[in-house]
């Protein structure tokens, strides 16, 4: 079966939820023009699929048409239902963000300082949201302020005030808000606000070693290790979780022997502290003295009026931010578009922002009850009909090609770098995944 349209709009719901752009393919067979679909051929594919025995207590959504032909319906499945739709949410914050912000968008990082050269008396950094400063940019800043001929600071300021509160969404699921990708969303962001945990197995009996890949992100929390190094024909049961709203990790179960090294990628407890805390570390290091550190997120502060620019931080192009969150599905990275995408636009809260980005594509926003810019909550519904809308809209604007490239590319990258390999499919369709348990 060839399919001979520029763009497919397709919206499925299984366990990894797939809503597909094949667009402007390169394979002379989907170029084919005398390729036709036969409807009729193709739903009976699709049915013999997902009625098999294994699918029986599955659920779908589906909704297939062809954006060059109006939008014809080629096969339909329940598409007007609300169904979870995990990551696949990232599909409508980002459209709704490029359509705003547009390709060019960069989220600037400013720092200001008061005092004369070679003291001052603050040194303030401005969050705004932006989710790529690692500590090397961190670094970079420490030599810039050398090169000022900066030696001795009196008060340095982490300013994390531009987002609103809370860091994480309450709709999450408390044990998620423990591992990476369900990290905080605050203004100031350093090394996406995660660290990793590795643990390694000892002689047999002995408790597993714990070590992590970040000093200053491990004096954040209480590890409480309840582990054991088994035989290499022993089953592994590692299992690391905490408890509600403490800095407090509990790691237990049994590490077999023949497994070098067990990563855990962890969100960081508190992202301002920890930031303050890398930052003032490298300052010092590097011979600029800190008497004071402060981070502030509250709205009352006093700035002083002495204060000027000396530097920015300025974050790759939206494009780019998009690849990361669509092709990795990158949570961070969505919720932080979504609660810049709130300010631009001056809305009072996250929904709103989402509604008249929405509305401005001509999409009508009573087909998505959603409460985050992830897809990390299960409150979140949305109907494949209402998926393919975007889909069709973003294919309309000029930001088409843009957008279609933050996709995944089947066989080829992000979550789709596995799939389709070896079929007509590979390098010719561009997706967005989707999975929580159950979804």
């Amino acid at each position: 079966m060839k399919f001979n349209f520029d763009w497919l709009v397709l919206s499925l719901w299984f366990s990894t939820s797939i809503f597909a752009v094949p667009g402007l393919a390169q394979s002379s067979k989907v170029r084919d023009s005398s390729a036709k679909v036969c409807h009729q051929r193709l739903s009976r594919k699709i049915e013999s699929r997902i009625d098999s025995e294994k699918f029986k207590r599955s659920r779908w959504g589906i909704l297939i048409q062809n954006s060059s032909s109006n939008n014809e319906t080629i096969y339909e499945l329940d598409s007007d239902k609300f169904f979870v739709p995990a990551s696949t949410v990232k599909l409508v914050t980002t459209a709704v963000a490029l359509n705003e912000l547009g390709a060019n968008f960069r989220i600037k990082t400013p720092i200001y300082a008061a005092g004369k050269l070679p003291h001052l008396t603050t040194l303030r950094i401005v969050g705004k949201g932006d989710p790529t400063l690692t500590t090397d940019n961190l670094k970079n800043l420490v030599n810039q302020f050398k090169s000022l001929g900066i030696r001795s600071i009196d008060q340095l300021i982490i300013d994390d005030r531009y987002f609103a509160q809370p860091q994480i969404n309450p709709t999450w699921e408390w044990l998620d808000t423990y591992y990476d990708y369900a990290a905080p969303v605050s203004s100031v962001i350093l090394n996406q606000n995660t660290a990793r945990l590795t643990l390694t197995p000892q002689r047999l009996g002995e408790p597993v070693k714990i070590s992590w890949n970040d000093a200053t992100a491990s004096r954040q929390w209480r590890v409480f290790n309840q582990t054991k190094t088994v035989a290499s024909s022993q089953d592994y049961s590692i299992e690391v979780d905490g408890l509600l709203a403490k800095p407090t990790l509990n790691v237990r179960g049994n590490l077999p022997q023949n497994r070098r090294s067990d990563n855990w990628d962890l969100a960081i407890f508190d992202p301002g502290q920890y930031f303050l805390e890398t930052f003032r570390s490298l300052l010092t290091q590097s011979g600029i003295s800190v008497k004071q550190g402060l981070v502030t997120d509250s709205a009352a502060v006093d700035v002083n009026d002495e204060e000027r620019a000396i530097a920015q931080i300025t974050s790759p192009p939206l494009s780019k931010l998009l690849q990361e969150t669509n092709q990795d599905s990158n949570n961070l990275y969505a919720e932080v578009l979504l609660k810049v995408l709130t300010k631009e636009l001056g809305a009072e809260n996250e929904m709103e922002a989402l509604e008249l980005g929405l509305k401005n594509l001509e999409i009508d926003s009573e087909e998505f009850n959603l409460v985050d810019g992830s897809g990390l909550s299960r409150h979140n519904l949305i109907t494949p009909q209402a998926l393919n809308k975007v889909l069709s809209a973003i294919a309309q604007t000029a930001n088409e090609s843009i957008y279609r490239n933050s996709l995944a590319l089947a066989g080829v990258n992000g979550t789709l770098r596995n799939r389709f390999r070896g079929s007509e499919l590979e390098a010719n369709l561009w997706g967005k995944t989707g999975s929580l348990s159950g979804v």
